[in-house]
């Protein structure tokens, strides 16, 4: 049968070896022989090259039968020499399919040292890379011509296919320590130069920055309740005392509410007006003018809000670095990690799920050196105890994974004493509307409670300047927003008539609308 011509652009140059490079899975087979080779008169050329390689490493799979021998006879404190990987590798039925005896003492002939096998040994690991690429790349392009195949998640599991090759294959190398301790002073001198002696970022709760001097860079920070207790309040009022206060950038995910429930929660928090009234737009004239007044301190902060629902770590990862990157984000929010996924990867459990999840968001923190404040739930098991005691939440209660522990710097929950009717503690002090804030962990620092003042009107969270000070009753609650405005806010006589709002008021109502008292 004849065989059709190869065209001139696709023969091979003069002299050349007859080999479609476009198709030649990347390999190094000569530096594979060379650091086996090394490994087999070397007793210390392991411990160089094991952090760097893997048997799946190596192209040729007499090679990588070799290696496998070799790292256990390593593992197990065994000496490494020819006859003892010959010996190995008959144990486990390869010899024949290694190359036999013979080709393991050709390839300890092969070397004379093994002066560069650490530089060979990354040789390999480069190829290996470059060879897991094409086949993730090669899957990818598969996919993508079958029309039946949703782009979105396409994306999401190519996402997640190169994290996972980027978290097996790249590894950080160690640091000589005298510039760490330059960089540990450089931080000790300008903590020493902050009047309030904080060296992370400031929550504006005072009581809590003093026990964590706020939150640190690279930290994990897990924010933990039971339903109802006010997490999401509690991260909007540290994004509103970041953001709008001290103007520090802020990144806010929420899995759970849409970007202008958020918003419509921030205004609640900022202008003091209940919840009930913006959701209907039922405010006083008075109200009108304190939301006009109130709400231009919302505008240009620096908060950057994300409500992408059922976000996956690795859709996280990249959204992340782009905030950091191009807005300056120097804390990120999520609400709540329960609700996320790492789409794109096989669990047998959803406990294992969430230890990746956990595991990657602790990772993120440290390669974008920024603080990351997870919100999560608590399983039932608060609800099941008796007692005072028995209502405060414990590590134990983290929901679906132990590992939201382990892998957290700071783990606090909030308990609010009296959603379980519980109104005085063991020092007599009245809890009516109050909230404890529990550091239960603390990797670099100490544990500890803070008491604040929680006004669920508001979705707002407040210093408490003195412990023992009595709330206002609920009763008074509707009068906390005159008694807190100014001579010029405060709402007018019965009988005066107000001017219709600006044309520029955010939320105002028609003109025909406005009425006095």
């Amino acid at each position: 049968m004849p065989t059709a011509k190869t065209p001139k652009s696709r023969q091979p140059k003069a002299n050349s070896e007859e080999v479609n490079y476009g198709h030649l899975q990347p390999q190094a087979p000569q530096m594979e022989q060379a650091v086996l080779g090394a490994l087999l008169i070397e007793k210390e050329a392991y411990s160089l090259v094991s952090e760097i390689l893997k048997p799946t490493s190596f192209y040729d799979h007499r090679h990588e039968l070799i290696y496998t021998a070799i790292r256990t006879l390593a593992l197990q404190e065994r000496p490494v020499d020819i006859l003892t990987v010959a010996e190995e590798l008959a144990r486990e039925g390869t010899l024949e399919d290694a190359g036999g005896a013979y080709y393991v003492t050709e390839l300890a002939n092969a070397v004379t040292s093994s002066a560069h096998v650490e530089y060979h040994a990354r040789i390999v690991a480069q190829k290996s890379l470059a060879r897991q690429l094409i086949t993730y790349t090669s899957l990818i392009q598969t996919k993508a011509f079958d029309a039946t195949v949703d782009v979105d998640e396409l994306m999401q599991e190519a996402e997640g296919e190169l994290f996972t090759l980027s978290q097996t294959n790249l590894r950080k190398d160690y640091t000589q320590i005298d510039p760490i301790i330059d960089e540990a002073y450089s931080k000790l001198q300008k903590a020493a130069a902050q009047s309030d002696g904080l060296t992370g970022i400031a929550s504006g709760f005072t009581d809590l920055d003093s026990i964590t001097n706020g939150w640190q860079d690279s930290d994990l920070i897990i924010l933990a309740a039971r339903p109802a207790m006010g997490k999401t309040a509690f991260a909007l009022t540290m994004a509103k005392n970041m953001a709008i206060d001290m103007k520090i950038p802020v990144a806010l995910f929420s899995l759970e509410m849409s970007n202008v429930q958020l918003v419509n929660r921030i205004i609640v928090n900022v202008c003091e007006l209940p919840g009930e009234k913006i959701k209907s737009g039922n405010l006083a004239p008075y109200e009108w003018g304190q939301l006009d007044h109130r709400i231009r301190e919302m505008y240009g902060a620096p908060l950057y809000i994300d409500d992408t629902p059922a976000l996956s770590v690795f859709e996280l990862r990249t959204k992340a670095r782009r905030l950091v990157r191009e807005h300056g984000v120097r804390v990120i929010m999520i609400d709540y990690l329960q609700l996320m996924n790492a789409q794109g990867m096989v669990f047998h459990s959803r406990q294992e799920e969430v230890s990746t999840i956990s595991r990657s968001l602790k990772g993120l923190a440290k390669e974008l050196n920024i603080p990351i404040i997870a919100l999560s739930q608590l399983n039932r098991g608060v609800e099941s105890r008796e007692g005072e005691q028995g209502k405060r939440p414990q590590l134990s209660d983290l929901r679906e994974s132990g590992a939201i522990e382990q892998d957290a710097d700071i783990v606090t929950f909030i308990h609010r004493p009296e959603y379980y009717h519980i109104y005085a503690d063991a020092q007599g002090r009245d809890l009516h509307g109050m909230a404890e804030i529990i550091i239960a962990k603390h990797r670099n620092g100490a544990v500890g409670d803070v008491l604040l003042r929680f006004k669920s009107k508001f979705a707002r969270f407040e210093n408490l300047k003195d412990p023992n000070a009595i709330p206002p009753p609920e009763s008074e609650h509707g009068n906390v927003i005159a008694s807190r405005m100014n001579t010029q806010d405060a709402p007018p006589p019965h009988d005066a008539q107000l001017p219709p709002p600006a044309d520029d008021m955010p939320f105002a109502p028609p003109a025909s609308d406005v009425a006095p008292f």
